[in-house]
């Protein structure tokens, strides 16, 4: 498994949107990769520029002006408009995908539109940057629903990144220090919260139903399931217009073009060319540009919001740094190892 000092191995990584990738782990850093439509780009750039797509779609929710029912259905339904048509390509090039697996999708896609419609309440209450900051719950839920269902052991590292994690999020919202003038950081938390919850329950689901030749098709149906979701919990909750009128609507077709549709291919396209450490490094750029997004919209995070969100950022990037690995010694008697030093370093 070993070739000088490189590790190679096959892992996955959760991105926005659902997918589980392939990804191939070296020591070597970013290279050029096919992407679709037979062009070439620098994994770095499209992770990037897909980090900035998703970070912009809070602040497309809040200048939409729609209440969180409206904005998650119709962003939603905007997209199958292109995930239709390419799921349907899918499906005729290497055929359909089973029965079980699309229930799989089916039920992530309704966790999907549950954490669509709170994240939605959210940047309502307490603003488009710290919303996003908030969402990242979930990388304290996950682990937590894999220990319930499967039985991983959570590591020690989680066991101390967690706590700072919530207080990093209870700072952000505002519930412990000095809110945002015109928030309601209760509010704000309890719908961040929610969405990070269903959030990682939908992550779960699709890493179960993942791992297969299709990848187009079951972002398709969850996405499909999400609409259904939001359409039933926005009706009964906070009422949905169908017809929001402009600029509204010109918003809204951002947000499920660019913030969803654009945000996964460039994402989705360039994840298996990166180590999943500089992967997810790169995806922590997504709350920090949405920050610097709701700042020049106009909102005014406090300095102990903003602590918050420096917290929450530090923290899953702690719990995303790899461990180094460790090899048997050369010549040393079974369970003795040593960390392999890389090539020129003391």
């Amino acid at each position: 498994m070993t070739s000088g000092d490189e590790v190679s191995a096959a892992t996955s990584v959760s991105v926005p949107g659902g997918v589980s990738a392939r990804v191939r782990v070296g020591s070597g850093g970013a290279r050029r990769w096919p992407v679709p439509g037979g062009r070439v780009g620098s994994p770095v750039v499209l992770v990037v520029a897909g980090s900035a797509c998703i970070s912009a779609s809070a602040v497309f929710m809040k200048l939409s002006g729609t209440n969180a029912g409206t904005g998650a259905f119709l962003r939603c339904a905007l997209a199958l408009f292109v995930l239709v048509p390419l799921a349907w390509r899918e499906v005729r090039r290497i055929g359909p995908r089973s029965l079980r697996h699309q229930l799989m999708d089916l039920g992530a896609g309704v966790l999907l539109g549950v954490d669509m419609v709170f994240w939605a309440a959210s940047v309502l209450t307490v603003g488009a940057s710290v919303a996003t900051v908030l969402l990242n719950v979930q990388v304290v839920v996950f682990p937590l629903l894999a220990r319930l269902v499967s039985g991983t052991r959570l590591s020690r590292r989680f066991m101390l990144m967690a706590p700072l994690m919530l207080a990093g999020v209870a700072l952000a919202s505002g519930a412990i220090g000095h809110p945002q003038a015109g928030s309601d950081p209760v509010a704000g938390v309890a719908f961040g919260t929610a969405a990070g919850v269903a959030y990682a329950g939908y992550l779960f689901l699709m890493r179960l139903g993942g791992g297969r030749k299709h990848t187009l098709l079951p972002v398709c149906v969850s996405t499909a399931a999400a609409a259904g979701t939001a359409a039933l919990m926005g009706g009964l909750w906070t009422g949905i217009t169908l017809n929001p009128g402009w600029p509204a609507w010109g918003w809204l077709v951002t947000l499920a073009l660019v913030g969803q549709v654009l945000a996964w291919l460039l994402i989705t396209s360039a994840l298996p060319a990166l180590a999943p450490n500089v992967g997810a490094a790169l995806l922590l750029l997504q709350p920090v540009m949405a920050f610097g997004l709701g700042m020049a919209i106009g909102e005014r995070p406090t300095l102990t919001q903003a602590a918050g969100c420096a917290l929450v950022v530090a923290a899953v990037w702690h719990n995303s740094r790899p461990r180094r690995a460790r090899y048997p010694a050369p010549g040393a008697t079974a369970g003795t190892w040593v960390r392999r030093r890389r090539p020129g370093r003391p």
